[in-house]
């Protein structure tokens, strides 16, 4: 099967079936440089993409006063649209579309992904962060894969998170927890519902949470060789406002008021060499990354080179110097000894706070319960 800008990126010798048509679901404030290229990534494969722009109440601190981007991308969607969408599958939407004339979006990133959603035609629903590629032979895998097995109502991506560069990614106990393996894909239909951002939820016709159904995850791809290839922490402009808007996001609990200087001493210097995620409450470190990039990637950073497209890049001198000391791969290697032991240890204290609660309150334990059942 080929690619083919007509059908999705699937062609098929059945002229009685055809390939899922799939509705790219994309958030974005402050896209830049990475809009136009994750757009183009998608598109040959794309039924439609739905771009919801601009920021959440608690983004007030990185975006314009009137709730959208500061770097222009608002504009860069809007030439793609003129310039780049022969088959006009671009949607755009903002929050005054969604009737809030400030600008801004209520709550926290669950009514922006209930705004595609709720515009999503597609068979499925894949959810795309800005920053995120696939590469074009695992985008064409998955549309075959989904064309083959009908049956499939979810599907999660093991994630490369790059960090400074295109050579280095980054490994770590929140990873290996599962936090790597993002839920991305998902069935959709009419009386299909988005129910929320985090974890990101669809419920079927029937109310269930498509997951708990035919749900391929993380290790299910890993064995197909498919990856989310994650640039979140490849810009020094997008880890300074990543920081800004963890430290008023109110999911972010007590990374709140340590953000900045997780920033200084685990991004722009190494003082703290294995807390390199932006989840630095845990333990996490910098690994060397020579495997391919999704072709809009690299032409990304060629433009970037050239002059064509602007943004800094982070200089490398100490990264380097760190993964050919002796010392940190001897840290690595005990942080990873150490992981099973900290599984161990969380469940625990899960089932120490669990007893706590029904020693207090036996009634409300109870209540849960029955609820759960």
């Amino acid at each position: 099967m080929n690619a083919s800008p007509h059908t999705g990126g699937l062609e098929t010798s059945n002229t009685e079936s055809r390939p899922p048509r799939v509705t790219f679901g994309v958030i974005v404030l402050n896209g830049e440089p990475f809009t136009r290229y994750c757009l183009r990534s998608v598109y040959p494969f794309a039924h439609e993409i739905i771009v919801v722009e601009g920021a959440a109440l608690g983004a007030a601190g990185v975006s314009r006063p009137d709730g959208h981007s500061t770097d222009g991308t608002l504009d860069v969607l809007r030439e793609f649209q003129s310039v780049e969408d022969p088959y006009h599958r671009v949607q755009v939407v903002t929050a005054e579309d969604e009737g809030h004339s400030n600008g801004f979006w209520p709550g926290e990133k669950d009514e922006q992904s209930q705004a595609y959603a709720r515009r999503a035609t597609g068979d499925y629903l894949w959810q795309v962060d800005i920053d995120e590629f696939y590469t074009e032979r695992d985008m064409r895998l998955v549309l075959e894969l989904l064309a083959d097995s009908p049956s499939i109502t979810a599907a999660s991506f093991p994630m490369l998170v790059f960090w400074g560069g295109l050579d280095y990614r980054i490994d770590g106990w929140y990873q290996r927890r599962g936090g790597a393996s993002p839920p991305r894909l998902f069935r959709w239909g009419p009386g299909y519902r988005y129910a929320k951002h985090r974890p990101a939820t669809v419920l079927d016709d029937r109310g269930r949470d498509v997951r708990s159904l035919e749900w391929l995850d993380g290790p299910a791809m890993e064995l197909l060789g498919v990856r989310l290839f994650h640039y979140s922490l490849l810009f020094p402009q997008q880890v300074l406002a990543k920081a800004e808007y963890l430290r008023n996001a109110p999911h972010a609990g007590i990374r709140q008021a340590h953000m900045r200087q997780w920033m200084m001493d685990s991004y722009f210097t190494l003082r703290r060499p294995y807390r390199v995620h932006a989840a630095f409450t845990e333990p996490s470190w910098l690994e060397r990354y020579e495997g391919p990039h999704p072709a809009e990637v690299l032409r990304m950073m060629d433009d970037i080179r050239a002059g064509r497209t602007s943004a800094a890049l982070r200089p490398t001198e100490d990264v380097e110097a760190l993964l050919r000391s002796w010392w940190y791969p001897v840290g690595r290697g005990l942080y990873k000894a150490l992981f099973p032991a900290s599984v161990v240890s969380r469940r625990i204290r899960a089932f120490v706070r669990r007893t706590r609660r029904v020693i207090s309150d036996p009634r409300a334990a109870l209540a849960r319960y029955r609820a759960r059942a």
